[in-house]
């Protein structure tokens, strides 16, 4: 059985994942609420703030886009 296409604007991402206890995920959905944000958003500033941390040029912020309003 193929694969289905991803959407376009994956085409060309990778996703990244990892393994967390629970209270972490509650705890960045809490993040993303408090500040009208979404969990990629999220994601994205910690991804940019570890290569900071290691002298590394912030990139992963150029993927982010904002949640529309509701």
């Amino acid at each position: 059985m193929k694969k289905p296409a991803p959407k376009p604007v994956r085409a060309t991402k990778r996703q990244i994942a990892g393994w967390f206890d629970p209270e972490v995920s509650k705890a960045l959905r809490h993040l993303a609420i408090e500040g009208d944000s979404s969990l990629q958003d999220l994601l994205a500033e910690a991804i940019d703030d570890l290569f900071a941390k290691y002298g590394k040029p912030r990139i992963a912020v150029q993927t982010r886009r904002k949640r529309p309003k509701s």
